[in-house]
């Protein structure tokens, strides 16, 4: 097989990517599927970081965050994050890739906090670190974390997994003649007001000249793919 495109990549993972086709929660066929997928990138000595969401367990109480302070409700956010990531970690355990969760708020019995020599040290040796609890700030989202967190660790591109494989012209699912862009640069998906990524975190991205993979995580072996350099999904490049 060929060398990989990429030694070190920050994955980020929607909370939502995680509930398969339940309602909300974590589906343990759907983690387990994404969670080989990462064990066949490690494989190929790729250093792999992940930013999850924690949408998939927030939506559960939702209704009751109606009316509530947003510093509030984001914290709780924060913290259905963590729960995905530990979540996340043991599925990785159980096929034999060591992980190590790093939160960015402070939960010392449960998780490590968020250091960076420590996060990289990790990642040289091997293991793989999720990146827990957002940026430890409310207003911000889960996607500004995998921009900062990429950034800090020198990672060489964001993989942004979603639910469609790619960016598209048009909602593809209203429009039968939407494309989806093989590559396309930050400018342009500013100009075309495309919706890569929040505005904050896809500003950070062009600021560090950081590159977005905006990829299926439902597609089997597209995150190999990607690795490898493929077509697959759309590059957001500056």
């Amino acid at each position: 097989m060929s060398k990989p495109a990429y030694q070190r990549v920050l994955l980020k993972l929607s909370g939502e990517a995680l509930m398969g086709d339940d309602p909300f929660g974590i589906n343990r066929a759907t983690i387990e599927r994404m969670v080989a997928d990462v064990a066949e990138v490690a494989k190929l000595g790729v250093q792999v970081a992940v930013v999850i969401g924690g949408g998939n367990i927030f939506r559960g109480v939702a209704p009751g965050a109606q009316g509530m302070d947003r510093a509030t409700a984001d914290y709780m956010g924060m913290l259905a994050t963590v729960m995905n990531a530990l979540a996340l970690a043991d599925a990785m355990r159980h096929v034999g890739i060591t992980a190590r969760v790093m939160s960015a708020i402070g939960i010392e019995q449960v998780v490590e906090p968020y250091v960076r020599p420590k996060a990289l040290q990790y990642l040289e040796e091997g293991k793989v670190v999720v990146f827990a609890a957002g940026t430890g700030n409310p207003f911000f989202t889960t996607d500004t974390a995998a921009a900062l967190r990429g950034a800090e660790i020198s990672a060489e591109i964001v993989l942004k997994a979603t639910k469609v494989d790619g960016v598209y012209s048009a909602d593809p699912k209203k429009d039968p003649h939407a494309t989806r862009y093989e590559n396309i640069s930050f400018d342009e998906a500013i100009a075309k007001h495309l919706q890569v990524m929040d505005a904050t975190a896809f500003a950070l991205c062009r600021d560090q000249k950081l590159p977005i993979k905006v990829f299926s995580i439902v597609k089997p072996g597209a995150l190999t793919r990607v690795i490898m350099g493929e077509d697959e999904g759309t590059l957001v490049h500056v």
